[in-house]
């Protein structure tokens, strides 16, 4: 399974784009649609030269294949539709692995995807360094409507 369209629209929505590098919240460099590290590992710095939307895209398109995406397989046992599946890269992609793999949010999907109380474990992940912040509660409400939005075939794939 490949992140779909709607999938694509979210973290690009949540991430939002920037040419120039820049630091996050939490003081991290960071380019184009949230990128702390460029496909192969190498870590943005501030010194980095700008780069286009459409190199965003390709660049985004590299990530979630060789990671997020895989992540999501590796880490997800219990069958998923597409919704489901974009909800979760998408999570990944802004929390890291690590931190689904270790979260409540992954044992209950993989003990029952249709549980209702995995919206509120969506949620849980609204900080950063330790502070809430608007934006993540945000995105985190976003990825759990995702998550339990009935999925539609039409539309759906890249």
């Amino acid at each position: 399974m490949k992140t779909s369209e709607i999938g694509l629209a979210l973290i690009k929505k949540w991430e939002g784009f920037s040419s120039t590098p820049y630091l996050d919240p939490i003081g991290i460099p960071t380019i184009g649609y949230g990128f702390i590290r460029y496909p192969g590992g190498v870590r943005v710095t501030t010194q980095d030269e700008s780069i286009t939307i459409a190199q965003a895209d390709e660049l985004l398109l590299q990530l979630l294949t060789q990671n997020y995406e895989a992540d999501v397989h590796r880490l997800i046992t219990a069958p998923l539709n597409q919704n489901q599946f974009d909800a979760l890269v998408s999570f990944t992609y802004n929390l890291g692995a690590g931190n689904l793999a270790k979260s409540t949010l992954r044992r209950k999907v993989n003990l029952d995807p249709s549980n209702p109380s995995i919206r509120s474990e969506f949620t849980r992940w609204n900080q950063a360094a330790g502070r809430v912040l608007e934006g993540l509660t945000n995105r985190r409400q976003a990825e759990a409507a995702l998550y339990f939005r009935p999925y539609n075939l039409k539309n759906q794939t890249r």
